[in-house]
């Protein structure tokens, strides 16, 4: 099972701010298990923190903006596609202003860092959400759309569309995280020279040049004014005929624009809390609908804050019932675990198929068959039974026995018919053969049952 990782020290990156034009600087420090990412003003009084999730996004105007009690921070999605591309999930950002520099207008020197200070790997288990149906979230008034679908890893597809003679349809992807350093994160940003007067009037953009953004001129204008623009922008008049690109760096991929745009997704939705499975699939992308579906995952996820195991009854078990009964004493009509599909060092998954012929239905009820509670909680220490002997030698020289029972929750009753997916995990490592584990029981999405047990492991042999 994947652990949590955080940074193996801290680093700064020092440069002027996209919006603001003043010199920042921001510090990315490891963090605790469990932390996620969060974002502190170390400039002002108290120095406030601020939650890196979606639901706390104010703006975003030509980027992503972070507002809590009034306080701000701007420009974060670069930083944060690096941390979540890199597979980080606990960091304290640090900023002495309200944005992060800008530097190169890309990831590339968060994921430098990133790469110079190393990665930790912590205790806690990494908490996925796995996307198993299709969502889908759409604005009718742009044609953006994010679709996410079921997959086994995370994977990107961008597919970018303006009416430009210049920036064509384009089309990038990301397979293989793994691959964000070399194939997307010196991807810049990116903005066209129409949009430039509009920014500046609205307060925003004081520090862009073309040391930091791919600049796209597209619409002729009248020299005079391609002039002005060049003067307030403090970049050599330019031959207004010319259309193109603007930039002292030549494009790094033909297809750079649409390479920044799927790094924007990435930063966008690190905010969604916790590293999600799925293909996501965005056309004409922007920092709105970004954040809306990051909303949209993080109610979803607030609905299955649990989610139960993918189960394939088409894939042969970790444990067969043969194996089952070499591990364990119980028998019929007490043996209520049919098979395990996964195990780890600190978790088990096993399943019972429930049928109208088990014996408990001939007294509870046999006009309206109800499992009984009791033997939901039994089946999970059955399962945490396993997982406790299967650590061991010669497990069929010990025995575990219940000590206590906390935290009982009932939510739905099991019938004939239903399929229970057991989940049963250590809270704790085992000490003169106490175990402390806490279960769950599924049928389909939902938690039927779960508790907390204390169990204890005797050699009887």
């Amino acid at each position: 099972m994947l652990k949590q990782k955080t940074l193996g020290g801290s680093f700064s990156l020092n440069g002027k701010g996209l919006h603001t034009g003043v010199n920042l600087t921001v510090t990315f420090n490891p963090a605790p298990d469990n932390h996620g990412y969060k974002i502190q003003r170390i400039d002002l009084e108290g120095q406030p923190i601020i939650d890196a999730v979606a639901e706390n996004v104010g703006e975003t105007t030509r980027g992503t903006v972070l507002i809590k009690n009034g306080i701000k921070v701007s420009t974060i999605e670069h930083g944060l596609a690096a941390l979540y591309a890199a597979g980080i999930d606990n960091c304290l950002i640090q900023v002495n202003g309200p944005e992060f520099p800008i530097l190169d207008g890309s990831a590339k020197h968060y994921v430098e860092a990133i790469k110079r200070v190393g990665i930790t790997e912590q205790t806690a288990v990494k908490d996925y959400y796995i996307i198993k149906s299709k969502i889908e979230f759409r604005d009718e008034a742009t044609g953006s759309s994010i679709i996410v679908l079921p997959d086994e890893s995370f994977s990107v597809n961008a597919l970018i569309s303006y009416d430009s003679k210049i920036l064509y349809n384009q089309f990038a992807t990301l397979e293989d995280m793994d691959k964000f350093p070399e194939e997307i994160s010196s991807a810049r940003t990116f903005v066209f020279v129409r949009e430039i007067e509009p920014l500046l009037n609205h307060g925003l953009i004081k520090g862009g040049d073309l040391d930091n953004a791919i600049v796209i001129y597209e619409r002729p204008m009248s020299q005079e004014s391609y002039d002005k623009l060049a003067d307030v922008m403090g970049v050599p008049h330019m031959d207004a005929t010319q259309l193109g690109y603007i930039n002292h760096i030549p494009l790094v991929w033909d297809n750079e624009p649409a390479r920044h745009k799927l790094l924007d997704i990435i930063g966008d939705l690190a905010l969604i809390g916790k590293p999600i499975k799925g293909r996501i699939i965005a056309t004409r992308p922007g920092h709105t609908i970004n954040n809306k579906f990051a909303r949209t995952i993080r109610k979803e996820i607030k609905l299955h804050e649990i989610q139960a195991p993918i189960y394939n009854c088409n894939e042969a078990p970790i444990m067969d019932v043969n194996r089952i009964r070499q591990l364990l004493p119980h028998r019929y009509p007490f043996a209520l675990v049919d098979k395990v599909i996964a195990i780890g060092a600190n978790h088990i998954v096993g399943v019972k198929n429930v049928t109208v012929n088990e014996p408990f239905f001939q007294g509870h009820f046999p006009e309206e068959p109800v499992m009984p509670g009791v033997l939901q909680i039994e089946a999970m220490a059955q399962c945490g039974g396993l997982l406790v002997l299967n650590s061991v030698d010669e497990p069929d020289k010990y025995s575990t026995y219940f000590l206590k029972i906390d935290g009982v929750k009932f939510r739905q009753k099991v019938v004939p018919g239903d399929t229970l997916i057991f989940r049963v995990e250590l809270l704790a490592p085992i000490r003169r053969g106490i175990s402390s584990m806490k279960g769950y029981v599924f049928v389909g999405e939902k938690v039927v049952c779960e508790a907390e047990f204390t169990a204890q492991i005797v050699k009887n042999k």
